[in-house]
């Protein structure tokens, strides 16, 4: 593969885009269903506003019908969007984020995002001009729904001109992750059994609850506290004990 040359001295300015669509199969409509009494990607945007080392917000849905309930929801609460094509999601990130911008990738299906762990990512991206993608997706230690994806833009466009499965489309930064140089970003405590993510039933349940006990800028050591006092909310994608996990929160309380 020919080299990516870029000028790595230039610092530029970062957009988040929060990726959302209505038509999710398994929980269809979770992006707009209420959390502590406003729509669950309300709720995410106002947890991504607080991220310090963002320049520029936006939520990216696609152009059909189906998703104008997300645009008129964003209008209402003053929030960016953008709209393009629902399957070429690679194409969508790229074209809701100014020319001159990186690039932070998130999902709406995580109205739990901890934006200190945003602005963690954001630092070491800055402090690793040499990597293209910056991510703690991948090497995973945090919660599932914790996600965040940083990208250079030139290893954006990059994968926007030569990715040509659907896969790599649709998921967007598959075939970064295979050809940029990487930072993973890890916790010394792994929780990456733990259900924050809105993509069932059951976990609406849960995040419904955590909302209405901490409010919606609860922070993550308030949500682990909770987990740790009622640890039937916690859902794990594992066998193992609920108990462990507990235990690990309590490290990082």
């Amino acid at each position: 593969m020919r080299p990516l040359i870029y000028d790595a001295a230039v610092t530029r300015p970062v957009a988040i885009v929060v990726q959302a669509r209505m038509s999710s199969r398994r929980l269809p409509k979770k992006v707009l269903a209420p959390l502590a009494g406003a729509p669950s990607l309300v709720r995410m945007m106002e947890r991504v506003q607080r991220v310090r080392g963002a320049d520029f917000v936006v939520v990216a849905t696609s152009l059909e019908g189906s998703d104008d309930p997300i645009e008129a929801t964003c209008r209402a609460h003053g929030i960016e969007v953008s709209r393009g094509s629902l399957d070429d999601v690679l194409a969508r990130m790229d074209d809701a984020a100014p020319e001159d911008h990186d690039v932070v990738r998130l999902t709406a299906d995580c109205p739990l995002i901890d934006p200190t762990l945003v602005d963690l990512c954001l630092q070491r991206f800055h402090a690793a001009p040499e990597a293209g993608y910056v991510t703690n997706a991948v090497e995973r230690t945090y919660p599932d729904g914790f996600d965040v994806e940083v990208v250079r833009r030139e290893w954006l466009k990059r994968a926007r001109a030569e990715a040509t499965d659907t896969y790599d489309r649709e998921h967007v930064l598959p075939w970064v992750r295979r050809h940029a140089p990487r930072v993973d970003v890890t916790q010394p405590v792994d929780l990456a059994a733990v259900r924050l993510t809105l993509d069932e039933p059951e976990d609406y349940r849960i995040i419904a609850a955590i909302y209405d006990a901490l409010g919606p800028a609860a922070t993550t050591p308030e949500i682990y506290a909770l987990l740790v006092e009622r640890p039937e909310l916690i859902r794990l994608a594992t066998d193992e004990p609920v108990a462990t996990y507990v235990a690990r929160m309590k490290e990082l309380l």
